[in-house]
């Protein structure tokens, strides 16, 4: 298991292509963007739980396909994602200016 500091904004790349981003969070939440194709299987651990279900092959949680998302959804995705960028780069230089 590997074990990782990152700081908001970062992300982790898992071969070539998986893309988990940690955007944030508080002390008891952590924000994480994961971006996977769709043949992968992505489940919460407590979605596990609460199914009485294991992770392994075959225990497969089934999900129906999502609706696109609105233009003004993904405008308000990027402007949350840019001020939370923003917001982590003033951080990081006021740590430095210290």
């Amino acid at each position: 298991m590997l074990k990782l500091s990152v700081k908001p904004g970062e992300y982790v790349l898992i071969g070539n292509d998986i893309k988990v981003v940690f955007t944030g969070g508080s002390s008891h939440n952590l924000r994480i963007l994961v971006d996977a194709p769709k043949s992968y299987n992505i489940v919460r651990s407590q979605a596990l739980e609460r199914y009485g279900m294991a992770a392994d092959p075959g225990n497969e949680v089934r999900h129906y396909k999502d609706r696109e998302l609105s233009p003004e959804a993904k405008e308000k995705i990027r402007a949350i994602l840019m001020a939370e960028r923003k917001k982590a780069r003033r951080e990081e230089q006021a740590a430095q200016e210290k």
